[in-house]
């Protein structure tokens, strides 16, 4: 019995997140039935165009398996084809899996269920004039991240704590050593890891002075314009703020590594440093960034930001990014007038992502976490967007 819950009365098959990350990138149908609470599955669940999901909670299956009602339940799970059971951590989705093969359905469990989900992380690169640039993707929240590596080092841009040993072995990988850590504002949505690679390698944590004006002392401070050389590229900070009153983009050669300004269907939310009282006025400076800041930037930049959502369709080769001039032909912002522009990114706003308050003491510095809290705390949709959108 695994934390509490019964064994399974037949061993299940078993899938693995990374087997059923691949399936989705396929487009092959995916059966899901979720067995967490409703509350649970209705704050983060795994998403898909060709994903049907059912949830049903796990003490229903129990239930049913004293009564003998198996069959009953299992015909309210959507769908055809094999059944993926998800839970938290795969236990007890491993006996509802095991019961419905006991009952002779084609079942099997994730296994260390929506945790090993958020333990994903894949990369691609993304095309750039200057050096080469990764783009990490955390499926389950939408996070994304960058590394750019030339000449023998390598800076990585909003790196997640919870992936540091990842940067440490892609660097390597590529003969390079890690010679900056960047994030690019405060985040709210995960725990920054620039402290723990500069603890770990010879990375320089760094932030933008307007970041560290929020109480930060352990990093080095970053000036708007300032530029970092990463072997013979160059990184070029860019002021962006709105999101955050430090938000800072970045760019090298025809890249703009965004941040939390601008996404590839939706811009930042305004209100998660200040609250509801001080987010119209960082609204009015998010309007300034998109347009004037940005207006600075040529049309074919490349926009690579800091998050994407379900509904946001990658680029030919996967990476999420589209040029600047894409965007301000899709997105009705860069077109508003600044007042317009504030009803439109106040008035709506979705829920703030979870546990944001402490997860941004444990940035500040404020606050700390062993790593296990700080996985936890995390996970979840990232909510870092201000129009509505169905952000994973």
């Amino acid at each position: 019995m695994a934390d509490g819950y019964p064994d399974p009365p037949t061993d299940p098959p078993s899938l693995s997140a990374a087997a059923l990350q691949s399936k989705l990138d396929t487009g092959e149908s995916v059966r899901l039935l979720d067995v967490r609470d409703r509350n649970e599955y209705e704050q983060w669940r795994i998403r898909g165009e060709s994903v049907t999901t059912t949830q049903l909670p796990f003490t229903k299956f129990l239930q049913a398996k004293v009564t003998g009602e198996v069959d009953d339940v299992v015909a309210d799970v959507a769908g055809t084809g094999p059944i993926t059971v998800v839970c938290g951590r795969g236990e007890a989705s491993a006996f509802v899996a095991g019961l419905l093969t006991e009952h002779g359905f084609e079942a099997q469990n994730l296994s260390d269920g929506m945790e090993g989900w958020a333990r994903l992380y894949e990369a691609r690169e993304v095309p750039c004039d200057a050096t080469t640039v990764l783009q990490y993707r955390r499926r389950s929240s939408g996070c994304l991240g960058y590394m750019i590596v030339s000449d023998g080092s390598a800076a990585v841009v909003d790196p997640l704590r919870a992936f540091t040993d990842r940067y440490v072995t892609d660097a390597a990988d590529r003969d390079a050593s890690l010679t900056y850590a960047i994030d690019t504002h405060v985040h709210a949505d995960h725990v920054s890891g620039v402290r723990r690679l500069a603890a770990e390698t010879d990375a320089e944590a760094m932030l933008s002075e307007r970041a560290v004006a929020r109480g930060v002392d352990d990093v080095t401070e970053l000036a708007d314009g300032e530029t970092l050389r990463v072997g013979s590229a160059t990184l070029e900070a860019h002021p962006l703020p709105g999101h955050t009153t430090g938000m800072t983009g970045f760019t090298i050669g025809d890249v703009l590594l965004a941040g939390d300004s601008v996404f590839l269907d939706s811009v930042a939310r305004p209100d998660l440093e200040a609250g509801a009282d001080g987010a119209r006025d960082l609204a009015q400076d998010l309007h300034r960034t998109l347009t004037d800041r940005l207006a600075a930037l040529p049309d074919e930049t490349l926009v690579a930001p800091g998050h994407y959502s379900e509904s946001t369709t990658p680029a030919t080769d996967g990476t999420f990014t589209a040029t600047l001039a894409t965007l301000r032909d899709r997105l009705p912002a860069f077109e508003m007038d600044r007042d317009a522009f504030v009803e439109y990114v106040c008035d709506d706003m979705p829920p703030r992502p979870a546990n944001f308050e402490q997860i941004i003491a444990i940035n500040l510095g404020t606050e700390a976490a062993d790593d296990d809290t700080a996985f936890e705390l995390e996970l979840g949709p990232n909510n870092c967007a201000a129009a509505p959108s169905d952000a994973v």
